[in-house]
């Protein structure tokens, strides 16, 4: 395994194949998707072909999403950490953004907030990178919330293609990170 964290409530650690039924019963769940373009998974080969495509970015980038499980059930409860955005967002590209889902069982427990908070500091302290990213939907209060809570700032309101909605950008140097 590459990635192991561990914070107070949770292990961040690799995506694994085996973690392809609790993801499904995650994915699939509309309500996960009711900011992410309302496009829910409908059947566990989409959810290998993620999981693939996660697995082949630790490979490419030296980075992904990483499984989020709760230390006290010891279940897959979602995915959080940092990816590397080699696509253009917002008039950037070849970047690294923070982000987190969660099946909705988990929400507001302050799981993303933990968790990223994690990835902050292997993308500033492990990677040494200089700027971390994160969006969320105009309406998506809770998330806009969570990122705050890690010290990421409002730079402005853009459009996001891929869901076709319209979303807020933040962003946390390294420098406001060594601060906190």
């Amino acid at each position: 395994m590459r990635f192991y964290i561990e914070t107070e409530r949770l292990i961040l650690r690799d995506i694994l194949p085996t973690d392809e039924e609790a993801f499904f019963e995650m994915d699939s769940n509309p309500d996960v998707h009711i900011y992410l373009g309302n496009n829910p998974v409908s059947n566990r080969e989409q959810i290998k072909e993620v999981i693939q495509n996660i697995r082949q970015q630790y490979e490419d980038n030296g980075i992904g999403r990483w499984a989020v499980i709760e230390k006290e059930s010891g279940k897959f409860i979602g995915w959080s950490g940092l990816k590397f955005i080699k696509e253009y967002e917002n008039n950037h590209i070849n970047f690294y953004d923070v982000g987190y889902r969660f099946h909705p069982k988990y929400w507001g427990k302050g799981y993303a907030t933990e968790s990223a908070k994690a990835a902050l500091a292997y993308g500033f302290n492990e990677l040494k990178l200089n700027v971390i990213y994160g969006t969320a939907n105009i309406d998506n209060k809770a998330s806009r919330r969570a990122l705050e809570k890690c010290g990421l700032k409002f730079i402005e309101k853009f459009d996001f293609p891929l869901w076709n909605v319209r979303c807020d950008w933040l962003e946390i140097t390294k420098e406001e990170w060594n601060k906190k």
